[in-house]
């Protein structure tokens, strides 16, 4: 199962301020860790949300909002994405991770929609479409 791992923002990231380098190299043995046991699949930090755009939709209407975004708690500030057996094995390998804030810090664990999960809603020339995308990104 593959799931989304998110790291909360926090007033320190939304004002640019960049982990210690202590942090980082925590950070990238944690990492090196993912990487050796095969859970990594990805990851990356985010600029502050001044930094973003949102763009809202409403049927046919697009509008562009800019930066920064109120609720602090509820942005993110960097993630991973990993392939694991279980939610318990997320859970468990996010407890090992370094606490990624200078301060008080916060993981989200969720899961990613998988094709199976969508096989009874999905025509199957849709599925094909999927499947091909996922290919041409070397996701089989």
């Amino acid at each position: 199962m593959r799931v989304m791992v998110f790291v909360k923002a926090t007033k320190d990231s939304e004002q640019g301020i960049l982990p210690s380098a202590e942090l980082f190299e925590a950070m990238g043995k944690y990492n090196e860790e993912l990487v050796a046991a095969g859970i990594m699949v990805g990851c990356d930090g985010l600029k502050p949300s001044s930094k973003g755009k949102r763009i809202a939709f409403d049927g046919p209407g697009r509008t562009v909002i800019d930066g920064p975004f109120a609720e602090t708690g509820e942005l993110v500030a960097g993630y991973w994405i990993w392939d694991v057996k279980d939610m318990d094995e997320a859970v468990a390998w996010a407890r090992r991770c370094p606490n990624p804030m200078p301060g008080p810090g916060e993981l989200e664990i969720r899961p990613v929609y998988e094709m199976d999960d969508l096989a009874e809603i999905m025509p199957a020339e849709v599925a094909a479409l999927h499947d091909r995308t996922r290919e041409k990104l070397g996701r089989h």
